[in-house]
């Protein structure tokens, strides 16, 4: 596999644009990716039972159409418990795009992103649509641009791979999430493109395998959003014999370059949560199975005391054993290792004489690894968190006013 230095528009054939339209007062708010070829699409969503207007109208689509071409985005409003209003403002974004490219409505996905309960200003969206359409380009920065809220800086990402016969492929994409992170199933706004020609059954299940191992393997805040989605368009423009079996090993490949990538993604958007400062690696390892290992790795992730004090570089190890007694996991304290990177800190659930220098030094550092040894069996995760710093309470302390 190889890493190239750009986003969703590496794969041939996708296009897409990012504008103001006066969602926000000074930056880009609204988003278009165009597929010149309908593509095959897989989708993962938020398990929030609080679901925005927007996701319910994409989820309608990809349940009717068997190819996506478009997808729509505006970013600083939600569209979230804005009622049938709410409904109806996001299919007729699907159809004002639809109409503006000549394709079928249902081939056109939408995804809001922002403050919960307002109704989308569509004079505004209407307005921008048009404009939006004639930027449509092969350069994809104002696009990840457009679909941030309160993040620092875009999300993106490509990754090329050789399928049998010397076939070169790629999967590209673009996220956004700094805040109202803590996924289930998917996280945040991701949009993904191959140019791989796999089924849709197939496609999905290479989804869900990626985000179980990366997306839902992270946590910034512990709220999980109401409009969190993945999508991944394939249309198939590498030219590679259709993959048809998980069992190929093109499938494989696949794969693992998805994951790879989603990976990628996730790491960017936990490196851009709302005011943190370091970066946590929670593994557990030792665990009786996988739920177990990623039961309690979450419940030190999600810990406030635990984030205030790797913000504060405190060797606060203590923090850390009570989050695995109370994470639900049938854990015995008194075989637990706990490491800050390789630096044992607990020995069989008691502190050892560590050297104190050199773990103040571990704490100083922008990228953490916890390591917490159950010695229960064999199975171990590790989970993507962060510290929480004066800047994040601050940030959602007004986020609204």
């Amino acid at each position: 596999m190889k890493e190239i230095k750009s986003g969703i528009t590496s794969i041939d054939g996708i296009l897409t644009a990012g504008i103001n339209c006066g969602i926000k007062p000074d930056k880009k708010d609204l988003a278009l990716i165009y597929c010149k070829t309908p593509a095959t699409a897989a989708a993962v969503v938020t398990t929030n039972q609080l679901k925005g207007a927007s996701l319910i109208v994409s989820q309608q689509h990809l349940k009717n159409s068997p190819k996506i071409q478009a997808i729509i985005i505006n970013s600083g409003n939600a569209n979230t418990c804005t009622g049938t209003q709410g409904l109806e403002n996001a299919d007729r974004m699907t159809r004002i795009i639809a109409d503006e490219l000549g394709i079928p409505a249902e081939s056109v996905l939408v995804a809001s992103t922002g403050v919960i309960g307002k109704p989308l200003p569509m004079n505004k969206i209407e307005k921008g649509i048009p404009l939006l359409i004639k930027s449509l380009s092969a350069e994809s920065k104002d696009a990840a641009e457009a679909i941030l809220t309160t993040d620092t800086k875009s999300k993106e990402c490509t990754v090329e791979f050789v399928l049998s016969n010397g076939v070169k492929a790629k999967i590209g994409g673009m996220a956004k999430g700094a805040g109202m992170i803590c996924p289930d199933v998917a996280t945040m706004l991701t949009f993904l493109a191959t140019d791989v020609a796999i089924t849709q059954p197939l496609l999905k299940k290479a989804l869900l395998t990626a985000s179980n191992n990366s997306f839902n393997l992270m946590t910034i805040d512990g709220d999980t959003s109401p409009c969190d989605m993945v999508v991944l368009l394939a249309n198939g423009l590498a030219g590679n014999e259709k993959i048809t079996k998980s069992t190929r090993e093109d499938f494989k490949v696949f794969q693992e370059a998805l994951n790879w990538l989603c990976l990628n993604l996730v790491t960017k958007m936990v490196e851009d949560g709302e005011g943190i400062t370091k970066l946590l690696k929670i593994k557990v390892a030792g665990a009786k199975t996988l739920s177990d290992a990623k039961q309690v790795a979450m419940a030190v992730a999600k810990s406030q005391l635990v984030k205030c004090a790797f913000y504060g570089e405190d060797p606060n190890w203590g923090r850390i054993i009570n989050a695995c007694g109370y994470s639900g996991v049938l854990i015995t304290p008194e075989k637990i290792d706990i490491y800050f990177n390789q630096e044992l800190i607990v020995k069989n659930g008691q502190g050892t004489n560590f050297d104190l220098a050199a773990v103040k030094n571990i704490l100083t550092q922008k990228e953490i690894l916890i390591t917490i040894d159950l010695k229960q069996g064999r199975q171990q995760i590790t989970v993507l968190g962060c510290d929480l710093s004066q800047e994040n309470v601050s940030l959602n302390a007004h986020y609204t006013t």
